[in-house]
């Protein structure tokens, strides 16, 4: 059977399809991003308490990859990404009639366990569906759609909680999703190489504890931990950084430098390609340069050379998420979708520790405290970047 191709219809549906779903997906879950501080004022909690309403559903988003990857093998691949994005979207609605941040909480550990769906799926979607010599470009298009989500979802919310407040944030970013789901639906071909295996939760066993024992993976899924544990860190407490003086912006403008986002669909498209002509260990390490280069510059006091900062921070992440995400397709030698959801179990766990502690540094330490704990996790990265090298089997 034919893989699709890039310059075909197919290639043109797949990416418009993927695209979207990771759009929607990423807008909702890092919707109460960019309302954090509205958050911390109506609750009356701390900013790391704050926090938990993206740290605890991108901790049980971690936990439930493991599972929805291997249900995948079972079940097949567009069902499951079809069910994820339209619950997502209806618990966003339902998160906006919340009457206590508990409940907030609960619902948005729910949403966690839904939007799990998505993501370890359509990278093993795209890796058994797509050629190897459009991969590169079909991953990055399909991560440029997390950062055009990730943008929109805080452009919506920042600019609907100044307009009104958060909750009409949230309303109108649950009925958008579920228009977006519909296209979704319609556009993506059915898989051709997916072949359905019988659920056996011994073999599902064997096959994930294969993919630990693979030092290749593990290097790969410690990227992942610390790439995110960064990027997430930033984002969470810049918008406290920028609304407190000197600058004392407002939740709108705030939520529009988020816009810096695009970037990373530029970053996410060209760094696969640099990958795939270039080699991942060059590329990717390069990549995390970058992101080391914007953080420090984010330390200048001026806000010009502040949002320089996270820019070129921005761009270097999306490049090196990019080439760690599509390399784990590559390496796994089997059960790609498992192989991928526990590369995402790494990633969102990465972002619930380095959110809520990033909270503590900025707590006690303030902005240079938030930068010296990205600074580790970039660090880490670059190590385990250059051991990767040795184990890899796809460069």
């Amino acid at each position: 059977m034919d893989y699709i191709q890039k310059g075909t219809r197919d290639f043109r549906k797949t990416n418009l399809a993927l695209f979207a779903a990771g759009l929607i997906t990423f807008a909702n879950l890092y919707s109460t991003q960019a309302v954090l501080p509205e958050f911390s004022k109506e609750f009356h909690i701390s900013p790391a308490v704050a926090s938990l309403s993206l740290s605890l559903a991108t901790f049980a988003l971690a936990i439930s990859l493991v599972i929805f990857g291997s249900l995948s093998e079972s079940w097949g691949r567009k069902r499951l990404m079809t069910l994820s994005i339209v619950s997502a979207s209806v618990l966003t609605l339902a998160i906006a009639f919340s009457p206590s941040f508990e409940l907030l909480l609960a619902l948005r550990v729910i949403q966690g366990i839904v939007f799990a769906g998505l993501p370890a799926i359509a990278m093993a979607y795209l890796g058994e569906e797509v050629e190897a010599r459009s991969l590169g470009v079909a991953m990055g298009l399909y991560i440029s759609g997390n950062s055009v989500g990730g943008l929109a979802g805080r452009i919506i919310m920042g600019t609907m909680t100044d307009l009104f407040n958060w909750q009409v944030g949230m309303i109108f970013l649950g009925v958008l999703s579920i228009v977006i789901s519909i296209c979704f639906v319609v556009a993506l071909p059915n898989s051709k190489h997916f072949e359905p295996r019988k659920l056996q939760f011994k073999a599902l066993a064997s096959s994930l504890i294969a993919h630990l024992r693979d030092p290749g993976m593990l290097y790969l899924y410690g990227i992942g931990f610390t790439l995110m544990a960064s990027f997430v860190t930033l984002y969470n407490y810049i918008s406290f950084k920028l609304l407190g003086p000197p600058y004392s912006l407002s939740t709108t403008i705030v939520g529009w430098i988020f816009i810096i986002y695009l970037v990373g669909t530029f970053s996410s498209t060209w760094f696969g390609s640099l990958a795939d002509r270039y080699g991942r260990p060059k590329v990717l390490i390069a990549s995390i340069l970058i992101m080391f280069t914007g953080s420090l510059i984010t330390l200048d006091i001026h806000l010009v050379l502040k949002i320089v900062g996270i820019t070129i921070f921005t761009f270097g992440f999306f490049g090196a998420h990019s080439i760690a995400s599509g390399w784990v397709s590559r390496q796994a030698k089997h059960d790609r979708a498992q192989a991928s959801s526990l590369y995402l179990f790494f990633y969102y766990f990465g972002s619930s520790i380095g959110g809520t502690a990033g909270g503590f540094f900025w707590s006690r330490f303030g902005w240079s405290g938030v930068i010296s704990l990205i600074a580790c996790f970039l660090l880490g990265a670059i190590v385990l970047s250059y051991c990767l090298r040795r184990f890899s089997v796809h460069e």
